[in-house]
């Protein structure tokens, strides 16, 4: 699953056409001491635009914004320091490593020498200078359920909940499909009014005519207007919208589509490991989109005057392409994490996650592989809205093969949050459950690097997985003799508490009122990570 796609949607087009217990810790900037929750904080104007930008690296109290208080970390805990590189391993759709702002920030393998066809660290990948695609020139796939539905029914559970799955997502897709012809309709017909094809909120008011017809497009598009925040873009995001909802239906959901052909592995053999090529951001850069996006929040190079800010100023990213439009394949993943390990990444972003895992146990296997050498793993906790400790909803890869008790204690779980604290702090696609999610992170409207040379603001639980993984990167920096599991513990222990009572998940039911719940029912801490935090607690325990 690409975790973006289902955000595009929940920006605008359902929110239209659909419908605190904790003291207040005053804070002195030479006491160094833990930032706790407020009772509430409201932010009293709109964000600026470079409030906007780098929201997820300022402070709940000082700029009143949920952010990791990132800047407030570098100011008062790391100036003056000087910390160690730290690998990071990018899991996803590939990294346009070519960009300006991520120049000295990509990982290059000491031990190979570019361009001469010989694989001269003799690990089986000729040339793996910045990492390596396990996806060759693929970029399509089906999804899992697909890929399972495509084979013989042989009457097993996974069969039936995989057709079942099917069948439900191609009825929604059709109504997704008359959904964005409806969009691209009102969008039409405003273009035509205005005489102009970008246009904003305060455009919308120019409009005079009496047609019923532009009159309800110009009530609708105000509601979306002010529903989808201050980066929405019709002419953009209808058309991403438009784009996924057709590739699903020729890619994803398409029993006739074989998106492995053009790989040229077996798939179903773990054994038959060696393929794919050196191209770490694939035959299309444009599709490298989301892996750059994640790269980006990371280590964007910190106060440059370029884009944004990555939260880490001493990585390396290492790139590895696995992840294409659909769903993984568990084989490719397995290889990936540990083709990570092995050349030295002691933090993994995995920004991706599917409902079927029909060969999990390599996938286990390279995680219990990643614990023993020490690497720990961030996870996206996906983005349906749903509660994933319950068994219908799981969310693959996990580190708990009954989806309670985990295997290893490596990998940290995380969900999104937006930029106002409160009951609705925790963005609505954000996936949640207390024992499957661990700890949540900024993921709504991050500015990040995308391929050719752009910037761009994306949202999803893939956006908060890096936040996460950056701020895991900055402690293995400078504190680098704590090991995996604490770093992961020390992320979710040093946590800001989210209020009391929250709104989890999508509406289910647009025409009653939401009922808040717990925060304890979020997530395993109830908390949001904080860099500052995190790093005062890392100083701590590397005394001990």
């Amino acid at each position: 699953m690409s975790p973006i796609k289902i955000n595009t949607i929940s920006a605008f087009a359902l929110l239209v056409l659909a419908g605190c217990s904790a003291t207040l810790q005053a804070q002195n900037s030479t006491s160094k001491v833990a930032i706790t929750a407020p009772l509430a904080i409201v932010k009293k104007a709109p964000l600026s635009e470079n409030e906007l930008k780098r929201w997820s690296h300022l402070d709940l109290i000082k700029d009143s914004i949920a952010g990791m208080s990132v800047d407030r970390a570098y100011a008062e805990l790391l100036q003056g320091k000087t910390g160690k590189k730290v690998i990071v391993g990018i899991v996803d759709s590939g990294v346009d490593i070519e960009h300006p702002d991520l120049q000295g920030m990509i990982w290059t393998n000491p031990k190979e020498i570019p361009g001469n066809g010989i694989d001269d660290d003799k690990n089986g990948f000729i040339d793996d200078v910045h990492g390596w695609n396990f996806l060759g020139d693929a970029v399509h796939e089906n999804l899992e359920m697909t890929r399972i539905v495509k084979k013989a029914d042989d009457g097993s559970a996974e069969y039936k909940n995989a057709l079942a799955q099917y069948e439900e997502r191609r009825a929604k897709l059709q109504e997704d499909k008359e959904q964005i012809d409806g969009l691209l309709d009102i969008h039409n017909t405003i273009k035509k009014e205005l005489n102009k094809t970008d246009y904003k909120l305060e455009d919308l008011s120019k409009i005079t005519s009496t047609d019923p017809k532009v009159l309800e497009d110009k009530r609708i598009m105000t509601r979306i207007f002010t529903n989808a925040g201050p980066t929405f873009n019709p002419e953009v995001d209808f058309e991403e919208y438009r784009e996924q909802v057709y590739d699903e239906f020729n890619y994803n959901l398409n029993k006739d589509y074989d998106g492995r052909k053009i790989v040229g592995d077996n798939p179903e053999d773990i054994k038959n490991n060696h393929y794919g090529n050196n191209v770490v951001f694939g035959p299309d850069k444009e599709k490298a989109l989301h892996g750059t996006h994640v790269a980006g929040i990371i280590a964007q190079i910190r106060g440059n005057g370029l884009g944004g800010d990555g939260i880490s100023n001493n990585v390396e990213i290492l790139t590895v392409r696995a992840v294409p439009d659909g769903d993984e394949y568990d084989k490719d993943i397995a290889l990936a994490i540990r083709y990570a390990v092995d050349n030295g990444a002691k933090v993994i972003n995995g920004s991706f996650g599917k409902s079927f895992s029909p060969h999990k146990q390599w996938v286990y296997d390279a995680i219990k592989y990643a614990a023993k050498k020490d690497v720990l793993i961030v996870h996206a906790a996906g983005n349906d809205g749903y509660n994933i400790d319950e068994t219908k909803n799981i969310n693959y890869p996990n580190d708990s093969a009954d989806n309670i008790k985990e295997f290893a204690d490596n990998v940290i779980t995380i969900g999104a949050i937006n930029k106002a604290y409160g009951e609705n702090v925790v963005a609505s696609f954000s996936n949640f459950g207390k024992i499957n999610v661990d700890v949540f992170a900024p993921g709504e409207e991050i500015y990040a690097t995308v391929p050719n040379n752009k910037y761009k603001y994306l949202q999803g639980t893939s956006m908060a997985s890096p936040n996460v993984a950056g701020v895991a990167a900055l402690i293995r920096s400078y504190y680098p003799k704590l090991k995996a599991s604490q770093v992961k513990h020390i992320l979710m222990d040093s946590g800001v508490a989210l209020p009391s009572m929250i709104f989890l998940g999508e509406d289910p039911d647009p025409t009653q009122k939401p009922v808040p719940v717990s925060s304890a029912e979020s997530s395993k801490t109830g908390k949001m990570v904080n860099a500052y935090n995190a790093l005062l607690m890392a100083e701590k325990m590397s005394k001990k």
